[in-house]
């Protein structure tokens, strides 16, 4: 018998902690752009230093979770959070805002880095993290529905800081110090496994969140100002495109890795470029409730593999963290660059310009994707070299899952045994073979 998946919730916590801000970004830079005079890039580029200082805490802490330890670093991820976000929303002040802000993304970039270098160690870290989607997905759609009801530009930044206080007791759970690696070379300690499509993962996540975070980070001013609607209904439209989106992560999480990776991811990110131009393009509630609700079931399904991607290159998660701080960077710059892109050209042109860099880096991250096992496994197959036998033996023996080596797990070396003192045999040593001697032998 084998023991059941227990469900790591202190880490879908501080998931949902480090995430919130990101996914809550249309309506908090709205709220500054009209709560405090800003003007869009302006407020587009408050929103920008927020997710860049997130991105900075990731780049910082990647190497360091281990030597200070999972609990001390959480708690302090979020009380920078909760006291950044709560000061720049009891303030009016735009310097205070901003300080705020940038302290706030800090907290929640070391709340994600934590988290992300914590589930890379799970037994099956694509569950994690979807399961952490899905309730950073529910709490963003609350947020939605109830905001815009109520005036004040701190309201999204009061959430997220709160929503930073209520994890916190939950991090005496976690350990004082994340595992340390399995050991399956001298030098693993020291050197980045998986260097090359590391970095190509690294670089492609970048564009493909700038891409992303672009359109959401103006969103919310496509659906006012081109599609004329009204900032209560933009808001029910997104809470409707984020509990689409848990319909995804909830069916992401059903097929896990029957699909592979290379396909949810490839295939994803061409019907995400599709998304976007139609969302861009909206003139009216039709269009632009199709677009987000369309776009947000899917993002959601991609991210989640593509998390599940970078955990499986390091079992100690530090390309999981360096993947999520340039998929941060790449955050962080997105509003800005919706803002410029917007004003210069127009939405429908901005909505193409970044379909089209989707399309570009879709074939990279898929080749990363099929590169370092992204094909259909069974479950607790490994993967070629070796794995394939491994995985038809279980399907037809009934092996457990459990006597097969998981997705990811390093190979075992082969170690040559010597037989030293085993006596070599000599010529007429023995005799031929036969059931009788013939008749009269000796």
């Amino acid at each position: 018998m084998f023991a059941p998946r227990t469900t790591p919730w202190p880490l879908v916590a501080l998931f949902t902690a480090g995430y919130l801000a990101p996914y809550l970004l249309p309506t908090t830079v709205g709220r500054l752009e009209r709560g405090l005079g800003l003007s869009a890039t302006q407020a587009g580029a408050v929103g920008s230093a927020l997710l860049l200082s997130s991105a900075t805490a990731g780049f910082l802490l990647a190497s360091r979770v281990e030597r200070v330890g999972a609990r001390t670093l959480a708690r302090l991820g979020l009380l920078l959070a909760a006291v950044g976000y709560g000061g720049a929303a009891l303030t009016t002040a735009v310097p205070a805002v901003v300080a705020g802000a940038v302290i706030g993304g800090f907290g929640s970039g070391t709340a994600t880095t934590v988290a992300a270098t914590r589930i890379a160690a799970e037994r099956d870290p694509h569950r994690a993290s979807a399961l952490g989607l899905l309730s950073v997905s529910a709490l963003a759609g609350v947020v939605y529905l109830t905001v815009p009801r109520l005036p004040g530009h701190g309201l999204t930044l009061a959430a997220i800081a709160l929503t930073a206080l209520a994890v916190w007791p939950l991090t005496s759970r976690l350990p004082a110090g994340t595992p340390g690696p399995r050991r399956t070379g001298s030098d693993d300690t020291a050197r980045l496994p998986h260097r090359r499509s590391g970095m190509v993962l690294a670089g492609t996540m970048l564009l493909w969140s700038l891409a992303q975070n672009a359109l959401w980070g103006v969103s919310g001013r496509i659906g006012v100002g081109q599609a004329h609607l009204s900032e209560p209904t933009v808001g029910v439209v997104f809470a409707v495109a984020l509990g689409a989106g848990l319909l995804g992560v909830l069916g992401a999480g059903a097929l896990g890795p029957r699909l592979g990776r290379a396909l949810p991811i490839g295939g994803g990110t061409v019907l995400i470029a599709g998304c976007i131009a139609l969302s861009a393009s909206a003139t009216g509630l039709g269009s632009f409730a199709a677009g987000e609700i369309a776009w947000n079931t899917i993002y959601p399904v991609v991210l989640s593999y593509l998390i599940g991607l970078a955990a499986s290159l390091d079992p100690r998660g530090r390309w999981a963290v360096l993947v999520g701080s340039a998929s941060s960077l790449g955050t962080a710059a997105g509003p800005l660059t919706g803002s410029v892109l917007s004003a210069q050209a127009g939405f429908p042109v901005m909505g193409v310009v970044l379909g089209t860099g989707l399309l570009l880096v879709a074939l990279p991250m898929t080749a990363v994707a099929l590169h370092t096992g992204g094909r259909p496994l069974l479950p607790g197959a490994v993967r070629r070299r070796g794995g394939h036998p491994a995985a038809v033996v279980a399907a037809a023996t009934g092996t457990p899952t459990g006597a097969v080596p998981e997705v990811g797990a390093p190979e075992q070396p082969v170690v040559e045994i010597p037989l030293d003192g085993t006596p070599a045999p000599t010529r007429g040593t023995y005799d031929t073979a036969a059931a009788t001697r013939a008749p009269g032998g000796h």
